[in-house]
């Protein structure tokens, strides 16, 4: 089975570290990892915008179906060894308006996060 593709913003430390964190927990060949700006990326996902792999991390499925941000999270979590009790808190009702405003909050601050806590 192809690989799910997680397309992140290269140039994040909190996206590098979360990448890391993934990649630490996943099956072999369970995802490839690219960088939003890499040549790859555009080369084999033209139709993706630029500012929209920056703006949330992407998920782009075996069938060509894309989750983005929050619900991103929650299907890498789903295929994790061991992590799919944490994806399942992601469907609880207060969870479904609580995590897409903290990660788009997350997303827009994350450079400042990133400064605040010396991860630059």
């Amino acid at each position: 089975m192809p690989a799910a593709v997680v397309i992140y913003d290269g140039e994040c430390p909190i996206c590098l570290g979360g990448i890391r964190w993934v990649q630490r927990r996943a099956r072999p060949a369970e995802f490839e990892y690219l960088p939003c700006r890499s040549p790859e990326r555009r080369a084999r996902f033209p139709w993706m915008a630029e500012q929209t792999c920056l703006e949330a991390l992407q998920l782009v499925l075996p069938d060509g179906g894309v989750l983005a941000g929050d619900a991103a999270i929650r299907e890498i979590l789903r295929r994790l060894r061991g992590w799919g009790w944490l994806a399942r808190l992601f469907g609880l009702p207060g969870a479904r308006l609580f995590a897409p405003r903290l990660y788009a909050w997350v997303a827009r601050h994350r450079h400042a996060i990133s400064d605040a806590v010396g991860r630059r």
